[in-house]
């Protein structure tokens, strides 16, 4: 496995983009752009994939028994991941609201 910090950070830059890409999908469905919504929120997971993996990474490792210490920037990193996949639960949601909403207006996307 690469060194602990190179982890740590592959898991703040994927889970920073996943959680941007969320935030992007919900602009664009507030301005009634879905398809590029839904684009946004496939990036987000995809950033969120990638993260989840350096994560996974890092779980492997400690349970073949390679221990490692717990810093403030691994809680940072794993604080930072959570926030992001709530984010992207909860931009899938507002996506889904202002569609239909949109529909029941009667406003064409």
């Amino acid at each position: 496995m690469e060194d602990m910090e190179s982890v740590i950070f592959q898991i703040i830059l994927h889970g920073g983009n996943g959680r941007s890409s969320a935030m992007e999908a919900i602009h664009a469905a507030k301005q009634g752009s879905f398809d590029e919504a839904k684009t946004k929120l496939q990036e987000a997971s995809e950033a969120l994939n990638e993260a989840h993996k350096f994560q996974t990474a890092l779980i492997q490792a400690e349970i073949r028994g390679e221990k490692t210490d717990t810093s403030l920037l691994m809680v940072h990193a794993q604080d930072h991941l959570m926030n992001a996949m709530t984010l992207k639960d909860l931009a899938a949601e507002f996506v889904d609201l202002y569609e239909n909403i949109r529909l029941l207006r009667g406003v064409s996307s």
